[in-house]
């Protein structure tokens, strides 16, 4: 499917229909994650015929004389679904996209090299179909996928060639045909050119793509300054090819950032067939890059940037290597049968590697609404998974070669496993990143959080601990003071100390500065449970979970949510509500002790002994002192405790 359409049987090249309405349609199956309605197909290929599903039952009849034989038939219709059955075939983007999936980066030079050689074109080369845009909107997402896919295995098969390869120019030449904005391309052919002594080449190509750069009215200034940088050391060294580095050199001074970078482009409504701008799609974008600038966490690329490579018709695969960003979030926006269908998708852009993929249906009764439903639901999913993609990272990293930005995460790493030994590492690593950048506000949160744990969990002594959470949650704040996370940080060390008027404070602070700051909603749930708003803290429980519905906090979340049924007298409610907290595989013996209170109060005194005698196997003398200490309750609601704990022998 890369060039133009070829089906081979036993090493023949087998006679395809001449329709290519026929062909388009085989391209669409062969990459369908699942089945496909008819009505979806007719939508897709046809502009109002008068017999859609007449013309649609024509087109499998020819994918069957081409793909079925005898014995195995793999166009498959069931009712009104239509899909593909190619398990026994080989697909060259197929073949791509699973590489892809599974990253790029982790296949060897030989792996490389094969993918290299499948891309003997543009996908599905020279197939264009008449009145048929949302198609065309598939056809172009494609071959701009795939091209981004090219363009990182070219990369990674350079990276892994000997540095005085020839093999590397025909490879460069390629890249840069492919994305003749791309700064990674253009510095690693200087970088070649120079390590064998062509200067003068190397100028010639600067000044060349300075033109081409200036036409497109594009900023050339971050790669000049790259190159004189090299240009500056390689002199420095005496021009010695030895002194180089490996690899392609290295793009840091292109929006350079310690955070994960980010870019949102624009959504694509399908609906529209010109270029009038506004509607629900760039509203959307919109909202979305801002809500995600807001958490602070991320370095967002700015509105302006984005939709100015958007109209120049940039893909987002492009764009991203354009911006040198980490990852790239992109989608569609389209009403069908008055429904409201938004897909999004968020890639890593140097692997092409998919992260996260959703697809959001709602009744369309409100655009607005829902669309400010689904903004929440995109940016909690987008920050997420990029903090997980993140650790994730980090923790495969030897702790020497770590930045501050992967010191944090391998902190996080630590930190949400939530046992007195990773606690410890979590702060080794927090610390560590606040030695590497003081100005990361994120870090000191960081090391407040493990001192909130010490306390918390009666690990260390708890005024001291108390005092340093306090202490870590003020630098946090005067380093930035728009990051929700110094405000959580702080509003929890503010409950520490018995301040909870002036925690609740803080921490409605943080929500307000980011209201998709899901851990800001879940402090606030967890302490208007002890002795605020019962109310206000299921709410607030719930809001955490649908903007993070499966945050390493969690059960945290749930148990708070339990805590706050007791208070209101919900017994058979906070039962549940805490076993399902304590379920999860993270949960502390602070929330197996939650759910042994719950289910004595709602009558499960069994149950709520077997978590008793679960608790005592770990620390034997846990009780209800140790219980109660740990939280801030009201009177009413510490009374309640006390009640369950005689139940279950925890009293």
């Amino acid at each position: 499917m890369l060039g133009p359409l070829r089906v081979d049987r036993a090493d023949a090249a087998l006679d395809l229909p001449a329709s290519r309405k026929v062909r388009a349609l085989l391209a669409y199956l062969a990459l369908a994650s699942r089945k496909v309605s008819r009505t979806r197909l007719c939508e897709l290929f046809w502009d109002v015929p008068n017999d859609p599903r007449g013309e649609l039952r024509w087109c499998l009849s020819k994918l069957r004389h081409v793909l079925d034989e005898p014995e195995r038939h793999r166009v498959l219709t069931s009712n009104d679904m239509v899909s593909l059955d190619l398990r026994d075939c080989f697909v060259d983007v197929i073949e791509i996209a699973a590489a892809a999936s599974l990253g790029i980066e982790k296949l060897d030079e030989e792996g490389l090299r094969t993918l290299s050689d499948l891309f003997s074109g543009d996908f599905m080369e020279g197939l264009e179909i008449d009145r048929s845009p949302q198609f065309d909107t598939w056809l172009a997402t494609q071959r701009r996928r795939f091209r981004a896919c090219h363009m990182a295995v070219l990369e990674h098969l350079i990276e892994r060639l000997p540095v005085g390869s020839e093999e590397i120019f025909p490879l460069l030449d390629t890249w840069i045909e492919l994305a003749p904005f791309d700064a990674r391309a253009h510095l690693t052919l200087l970088r070649a050119l120079s390590e064998r002594g062509k200067l003068g080449d190397c100028e010639e190509h600067l000044t060349a793509t300075a033109k081409l750069y200036e036409a497109e009215e594009l900023d050339f200034g971050p790669i000049r300054e790259a190159w004189r940088t090299l240009r500056d050391r390689r002199v420095g060294a005496s021009c010695s090819i030895e002194a180089a580095p490996a690899g392609p050199v290295s793009t840091l001074v292109i929006g350079a950032s310690p955070r994960a970078s980010l870019a949102v482009m624009p959504f694509i409504d399908q609906a529209k067939e010109d270029d009038v701008r506004g509607g629900p799609a760039e509203g959307l974008t919109q909202d979305i890059i801002t809500r995600l600038a807001k958490l602070r966490s991320l370095f967002v690329i700015a509105r302006g940037s984005v939709f100015a490579l958007a109209e120049r018709n940039i893909g987002p695969e492009e764009a991203a290597r354009m911006l040198n960003v980490d990852y790239f979030a992109s989608g569609t926006v389209r009403r069908q049968s008055g429904r409201l269908i938004v897909t999004v998708e968020l890639v890593e852009a140097r692997t092409v590697r998919i992260v996260w993929a959703e697809t959001f249906d709602y009744k369309a009764d409100d655009a607005f609404l829902i669309l400010d439903e689904v903004g929440n639901r995109i940016v909690s999913s987008i920050a997420n998974e990029i903090e997980v993609a993140e650790r994730n990272r980090a923790i495969l990293k030897p702790p020497s070669s770590l930045n501050a930005w992967e010191a944090y995460h391998r902190g996080l790493w630590h930190m949400y496993r939530f046992t007195k030994t990773d606690n410890e590492q979590a702060a080794h690593f927090f610390e560590t990143a606040v030695r590497l950048d003081p100005t990361f506000a994120r870090a000191h949160a960081g090391v407040s959080f493990t001192h909130w744990q010490n306390a918390f969990q009666h690990w260390a002594d708890r005024q001291r601990e108390t005092d340093l959470a306090f202490e870590a949650a003020g630098r946090s704040l005067i380093v930035d003071e728009h990051d929700p996370a110094a405000h959580w940080a702080m509003g929890r060390a503010l409950w520490l100390c018995g301040r909870q008027d002036e925690s609740l404070g803080e921490l409605e602070q943080a929500v307000d500065l980011s209201p998709n700051f899901a851990l800001g909603h879940y402090a606030l749930s967890f302490v208007q449970s002890q002795s605020g708003d019962a109310r206000a803290a299921i709410g607030a429980s719930d809001h955490s979970r649908s903007l993070s519905p499966f945050d390493p906090l969690l059960f945290g979340m749930l148990g708070a949510r339990a805590m706050a049924h007791v208070r209101l007298g919900e017994f058979e409610q906070a039962a549940e509500w805490a076993l399902r907290a304590a379920a999860r595989p993270n949960a502390h013996v602070i929330i197996r002790a939650i759910a042994a209170h719950c289910l004595a109060l709602a009558g499960r005194v069994e149950e709520g002994q077997a978590y008793a005698q679960a608790i005592h196997e770990t620390l034997p003398t846990y009780g209800i002192e140790d219980f109660l200490s740990t939280f801030r309750f009201s009177p009413d609601a510490e009374a309640l405790f006390r009640r369950g704990a005689k139940r279950v022998g925890l009293g």
